[in-house]
């Protein structure tokens, strides 16, 4: 792991999985309340609108036929005009538009074709038009439609200002509502967050006496000549009380790093996939593994916390031995992307999963069936809250019988300014030579 050339990348806060799930869980119940508010003012807008607009072509329609029937054509009610056809002569009233009468519907109506009533567009201006029989004439009822429109114009208007008014307080009492809601729930997490970090604190300290009592012991098993049995529970105590160690580390970062400020620096993640393969090649080497880095090009560097992103790379790293065979291989592979990330791929050639339970696995405490041993934990969690910390992504990908793929996607700090030459560095060699039966160490988060 080395820092950038100049200053460190500065502060960085990340940001953790239960602040993005409270937040999302406000935005979803301030859209629902909207939502469901949306849709009743929009219902009630469309009947205000339907029924006014229904009721006043009604009233239209009347006016014209009592004009029609009854009005003289020298003085007919307010905003209608009557054109008389009697034979050959036209009569009209006072003011009438021009283009009056409709000589198709007056053919129709003398045709036997019963009353004709429809809208018009007559030198830009809309008009109804009821055409009917009055004795022996043929009788127009015309009305501007100007007024109506207006009314329907200022109707809507009206009503669209008071759903944007509804729609904007019940976007607010959506998100009181949701503050409210999620209080309980925050405060909750929060105390368990404490509760959390104080557990493991006090746990460390008697960990740690019993992990160091844990190897004296080992070693003066090594001087008095102990049966092997014995010394083989020796043993497995020291890597059962560092596993615990690790589990309560976890616990701790799990609980700290997305709620405390803390300062990034310049990482380069392939030598730390480097010096993790190195460290691990005596476990791999156990399981008769071939551990494998290898460094597409570099540095790969990104902004982060060190310790953090060696607890991830370090998980995916046990998660990969713990689910392969012996014999087998585990192949960390750190690169560029084009689009201005650092990828990081962990794989191996174990068990693998079924494709549908790839997010599943990213769960805390979730365990699988095709890893060697029963282990339960957070390490896959923590590198998802990890990863997510540091504004990038992690993704699971594996077929039963044809292992796993786990990739680390993090923005990169700085583009690579070494050639792309891929360099392979086997931590361990020729390992299969070893018998696979010897004591293995226990094993990391099961699938």
């Amino acid at each position: 792991m080395t820092r950038a050339r100049g200053a460190p990348a500065g502060p960085h806060v990340p940001d953790g999985g239960q602040t993005r799930m409270l937040a999302r869980a406000r935005r979803a119940i301030t859209a629902w309340v909207t939502a469901v508010a949306a849709v009743l003012l929009l219902v009630v807008g469309g009947v205000i609108y339907a029924v006014t607009t229904r009721g006043q072509s009604s009233d239209i329609s009347r006016d014209l036929r009592y004009a029609a029937r009854y009005a003289d054509v020298s003085a007919p009610p307010a905003c209608v005009w009557l054109v008389v056809t009697h034979g050959a002569a036209t009569y009209r009233s006072p003011g009438t538009p021009a283009g009056f009468p409709v000589r198709a519907a007056v053919r129709q109506v003398r045709a036997g074709r019963g009353d004709v009533s429809r809208d018009v567009t007559v030198g830009g201006a809309h008009y109804r038009v009821l055409t009917t029989h009055r004795g022996r004439d043929v009788v127009q009822a015309v009305r501007d439609l100007r007024y109506a429109r207006q009314e329907r114009h200022h109707l809507l208007m009206a009503v669209a200002a008071a759903e944007a008014a509804g729609l904007a307080g019940a976007a607010l009492l959506g998100t009181l509502l949701a503050r409210r809601a999620t209080a309980p729930l925050g405060e909750a997490l929060s105390r368990q967050r404490r509760f959390v970090a104080d557990a493991s604190h006090e746990l460390r300290t008697p960990l740690t006496r019993l992990h160091t009592r844990a190897q004296l012991l080992v070693r003066l098993a090594g001087t008095l000549a102990l049966p092997e049995p014995v010394a083989a529970d020796l043993r497995q105590l020291v890597a059962t009380s560092r596993q615990l160690g690790d589990v309560i580390d976890d616990l701790l970062l799990s609980a700290r790093l997305p709620h405390a400020p803390v300062l990034t620096v310049a990482v380069d993640l392939a030598a730390l996939a480097e010096e993790i393969c190195r460290e691990e090649q005596v476990r791999a080497g156990l399981d008769a593994l071939t551990l494998t880095a290898r460094a597409e090009g570099g540095p790969h560097l990104v902004a982060g916390v060190p310790s953090a992103l060696r607890r991830a790379v370090s998980a995916l790293v046990d998660n990969a031995i713990g689910h392969t065979p012996p014999g087998g291989r585990v192949t960390l592979t750190v690169g560029a992307h084009g689009d201005g990330s650092v990828v990081l791929t962990v794989r191996d050639t174990g068990g693998g999963f079924e494709p549908h339970r790839a997010e599943h696995l990213f769960e805390r405490f979730a365990h699988g069936h095709t890893g060697r041993g029963r282990r339960f934990g957070i390490g896959l969690a923590l590198v998802r809250e990890v990863v997510h910390g540091h504004g990038g992504s992690v993704h699971a990908e594996g077929e039963p019988g044809s292992g796993a793929r786990f990739t680390v996607r993090l923005p990169a700090l700085a583009p690579a300014d070494r050639p792309q030459r891929p360099r392979t560095r086997p931590c361990r060699a020729a390992l299969a030579r070893r018998p696979a039966a010897k004591e293995r160490a226990p094993k990391p988060t099961a699938r």
